[in-house]
């Protein structure tokens, strides 16, 4: 790759972005697209429309946040249909602050990034272009230069809404610049970015002693004064303050129930009436969506003070809980790893699926479902089926606790746990118990757990254990058996034959002989009690499963191994509990002899070729299953 000339593409496709022209050249520009007139909200939900929607069970997933977001679906759908829908649709709703609440590294910051990178990059594009008065501090909408009494009849004739009003600077510079010739004005397209403070401004909290208002709304330049000789003078005026700068995109408010009120009384107007004092001039027009992030011990704090109720009225309160999935926790910690340099340490199969499930497992609340207990709920949330329980169990399970998700161990934790696995050992690899060592080691340190917690979170590392265990045992099954998929599909077949004449009070032949025989029960039940399946419930699963044939052979679809999740793994546990031993001598012979040398060999072959082991922890998991086997 030629370095030098990619970063010159780069600036050759700033420059063909670039364009400039009156104000009548702006005009005749929106009579063919009136998009570029979209306020602050329209534009963060066209941009994440932008990315595609997905609908999957009822519900909307926004492709937008899939990279970074995971486990999340649910808060996502209701914060992007509740709030960035509505009030792109000019309701009510957009003259309310967004307040992100949640646990600690739960995802707030990270949505509140990804809404500025991806306005920035939306910026770019043909929809997203923003354009304003050429030289305007605030980067306003030409739109702006319109008088009041004539908006009506040319918001119909264009298409658009216009409101808000010119700031002090365009105010004087239409006058003196341009000799109030409207339709001279110069108008430019800008790129929305946080590094150039063009369309996104980040106010954090600081020592309010030494912090000043000038921060957010700008601030009088002392040494232009004697110059211009009056305050009230635009052009004795810095309009750099953060909300200055947001104006058409996004405000970003960090840890904003931190910041001294003072700083919060500005938001009162900016919210309502879309406008806000600064310096000795009238109010000044913003159009910016205003998001800001806290945890839920602050805004409990927040509301409990009543001098905080004309602001509270002002928010709208998105709760961002912590991911309830195990699959997509997963997802968060490989991700946050990748970005390290330990991507060279190989992490095991399943180490970061047994982290998830300690984790999960601490978030989740006790149904009050009869038979269910949390480990079958954690399965249910990660999409796998539980016998007994439906879809609407679920639905149910997750409408139970409103505060579900909002409590328990963090992401940051675990990988803080991890990373102290992956430096303190000299290792090329981590596994499972690796991991799971690092998370029990680290409870003794963790400042914010009571003794009751830690005793409940060192139970959780041992059904985490267990369920690894569970998980290896099966592996090293699964890698044991020759040609499994084909030794699968033959159990499988003659168990469909057995159970088809059983149905149908019919004989079947046997396919060596010929000879008519009865249906194979011992067969039947060997395989069925290896999901649970009693005595009485037999006839009733084998006519489920004929229905499921037939089904599936009048859409003209074949029904087969896969085509059955339950019946599929009460085959594979048949097999294996068919091999276990075969297994158990292999794995835990300290001297093999040559066969088992060799079954070793392939063994090992198989795990690191098809199920992602390397070397070292193929051989870790070979010698752990085996003393599982021998206890």
């Amino acid at each position: 790759m030629d370095i030098f000339k990619r970063i010159s593409e780069y600036q050759a496709e700033g420059e063909r972005l670039a364009w400039t022209g009156s104000f009548k050249d702006y005009i005749e520009l929106l009579r063919k697209d009136p998009s570029p007139a979209m306020t602050a909200h329209a534009r963060v939900y066209e941009m994440i429309e932008s990315y595609g929607v997905e609908e999957v069970g009822g519900r909307k997933i926004y492709k937008f946040f899939e990279q970074e977001i995971f486990g999340l679906d649910r808060a996502v759908e209701k914060l992007v249909e509740e709030y960035f829908h509505s009030a792109a649709r000019r309701l009510d709703v957009r003259k309310r602050i967004l307040l992100l609440m949640g646990p600690v590294s739960g995802g707030k910051s990270t949505i509140v990034t990804m809404l500025k990178k991806g306005l920035e990059r939306f910026s770019r594009t043909q929809k997203g272009a923003v354009y304003s008065i050429k030289g305007c501090p605030m980067h306003e909408e030409p739109l702006h230069l319109i008088p009041h009494e004539l908006r009506p009849e040319i918001e119909k004739e264009l298409n658009v809404r216009i409101e808000g009003n010119l700031c002090p600077s365009c105010q004087m510079r239409l006058q003196t610049e341009y000799k109030g010739n409207i339709e001279d004005v110069m108008v430019e397209r800008v790129f929305i970015s946080e590094d150039n403070r063009v369309g996104i401004g980040t106010f954090s909290p600081s020592d309010p002693k030494s912090q000043d208002i000038a921060d957010l709304t700008g601030s009088i330049d002392f040494s232009t004064i004697t110059e211009y000789g009056s305050e009230s003078d635009p052009r004795a005026y810095r309009f750099d303050g953060e909300l200055n700068k947001a104006n058409r995109g996004l405000m970003e408010f960090q840890e904003m129930l931190k910041c001294d009120e003072k700083f919060l009384w500005n938001l009162l107007s900016l919210t309502q009436e879309g406008n806000f004092k600064a310096g000795r001039f009238a109010l000044i027009s913003a159009d910016e969506l205003i998001v800001a992030h806290t945890n839920e011990s602050e805004y409990k704090s927040f509301i409990s003070n009543k001098k905080n109720e004309a602001l509270q009225s002002r928010m709208i309160v998105m709760p961002i809980p912590y991911n309830l999935k195990v699959s997509e926790e997963e997802k968060i910690y490989s991700k946050l790893i990748s970005q390290s340099d330990m991507r060279h340490i190989h992490i095991a199969p399943h180490a970061l699926r047994s982290a998830a499930i300690f984790s999960i497992l601490t978030r989740l609340k006790e149904t009050k479902k009869q038979g269910m207990d949390l480990v079958k709920k954690m399965r249910m949330y990660d999409g796998q089926e539980v016998e007994g329980f439906k879809e609407a169990d679920l639905k149910e399970m997750q409408n139970e606790y409103i505060e579900e998700g909002m409590s328990g161990i963090d992401p940051r934790y675990v990988i803080n746990r991890i990373s102290s696995a992956l430096i303190k050992h000299d290792m090329q690899c981590i596994n499972a118990l690796d991991v799971l060592r690092a998370l029990k080691d680290g409870l003794d340190q963790h400042p914010s757990i009571t003794k009751e917690e830690r005793e409940r979170y060192l139970n959780f590392i041992s059904i985490a254990r267990k369920e690894y265990d569970s998980i290896a045992k099966k592996e090293i099954q699964k890698a044991f058996v020759y040609s499994f998929e084909e030794s699968a599909r033959t159990l499988f077949e003659n168990y469909l034959d057995n159970i088809e004449a059983y149905c149908n009070w019919a004989k079947i032949k046997d396919p060596l002989t010929g000879e008519e025989m009865d249906p194979d029960e011992r067969l039947m039940r060997s395989i069925e009690e290896q999901i649970g399946v009693s005595e009485n419930a037999k006839k009733a699963f084998r006519e489920e499963i004929l229905i499921r044939i037939s089904s599936y052979s009048r859409k003209g679809k074949k029904f087969d191994f896969t085509s059955h999740e339950r019946l599929r793994e009460a085959v594979e546990k048949k097999l294996f509990a068919d091999l276990k031993d075969i297994v158990k001598i292999t794995t835990s012979t300290k001297t093999p002899d040559e066969s088992q040398l060799k079954r070793i060999n392939e063994v090992t072959k198989r795990l690191i070729d098809e199920h992602q082991y390397c070397p070292v922890c193929a051989n870790e998991l070979l010698r752990y299953v085996g003393s599982l086997l021998n206890r």
